[in-house]
């Protein structure tokens, strides 16, 4: 439709082959965007509201929870505009500002899981130093590190396609923009866009998730070297939510590059599925985690809902 006019907008695609029921497919994605909304949205007012919750751990949590939702913020709306509204074009200029947005807040999760493992470790090595080695203004730093170095490093491989020619298909293969989708249409040498993501992938993901295990091997040897068995498992209780959140980040991280790399041969609805599970999995849950897995949420939830009722 597009292939003669490179400033044309792109199209978006929704689950190819079942675009007569995209309406009742919407259902359970809107459903979800609702409660990622009320979910993370809930722990940020919790955390604001509750001055007991102003330690480090949440406020890396904070960090955590906008980012989850500013990442189903940046892909949502356009999802449920292909699938309610069959609002496929998505211009030039804003979709290459989403997917440098989706990648951004996927560098800067990556980089708060690994704060919070190190907010783990420093609270189970040296608790009496905890507070005066992680202070306001150094928790204050590690979080515009980490968010510098997610909008600083996407920005070579984004840059160049502001003046690719698109002279094929304008067809993208989801109902989001992303790098590897748009570069795939572009009629120019893309080298560059091909190799910079595989080194920053093993820079950013693999780098952190190297550094998280061997802070839990750390904490663990610091654990297992505690005399009561009682005080053992309470050091180990602070760090479940953290480590559940770690594990559905990195499995999502995994099955989407392992499809993406080698199953080349699979259905295209388990490619799109799976980028699915990659956005709205780790936003859908991480609330719940730290709802189910935190006593001082929980606390905080039951005060909540106490007071409400009383007024």
């Amino acid at each position: 439709m597009w292939s003669n006019n490179s400033a044309a907008p792109f199209l978006l695609s929704g689950f190819l082959g079942s675009e007569t029921i995209h309406h009742w497919i919407s259902l359970p994605f809107f459903i979800i965007y609702l409660s990622i909304l009320f979910g993370n949205g809930t722990l940020l007012f919790l955390i604001w509201n509750d001055h007991s919750l102003h330690e480090p751990m949440y406020y890396f949590l904070v960090m955590l929870a906008g980012t989850d939702l500013g990442m189903t913020l940046t892909t949502m709306p356009t999802v449920l505009g292909v699938l309610l509204l069959d609002h496929r074009e998505i211009a030039q200029g804003a979709c290459f500002t989403q997917s440098y947005f989706i990648h951004t807040l996927a560098i800067v999760e990556s980089g708060i899981l690994l704060a919070m493992a190190y907010d783990r470790f420093l609270a189970i090595s040296t608790p009496l130093r905890y507070n005066s080695i992680l202070t306001n203004s150094q928790v204050m730093k590690i979080g515009l590190g980490v968010l510098m170095r997610g909008l600083v490093s996407i920005v070579p491989p984004i840059l160049p396609l502001y003046w690719f020619p698109y002279c094929r298909s304008h067809v993208l293969s989801h109902a989001f923009c992303l790098h590897q989708d748009i570069m795939k249409l572009a009629c120019a040498d893309i080298t560059f866009n091909r190799v910079y993501p595989v080194i920053l992938v093993a820079l950013t993901f693999f780098l952190d998730a190297l550094m998280i295990l061997f802070s839990y091997i750390l904490i663990f040897k610091m654990v297992m070297d505690i005399a009561s068995g009682e005080e053992r498992a309470k050091a180990l209780n602070t760090c479940v939510s953290h480590i559940s959140c770690v594990l559905v980040f990195y499995i999502t991280v995994i099955g989407l590059t392992f499809i993406h790399r080698f199953g080349k041969h699979a259905p295209h609805v388990v490619h799109i599925t799976m980028s699915y599970v990659y956005f709205l999995f780790p936003p859908f849950m991480n609330p719940l985690i730290y709802s189910i897995k935190t006593k001082q949420i929980q606390r905080s939830i039951v005060r909540l809902l106490s007071e409400h009722s009383r007024a």
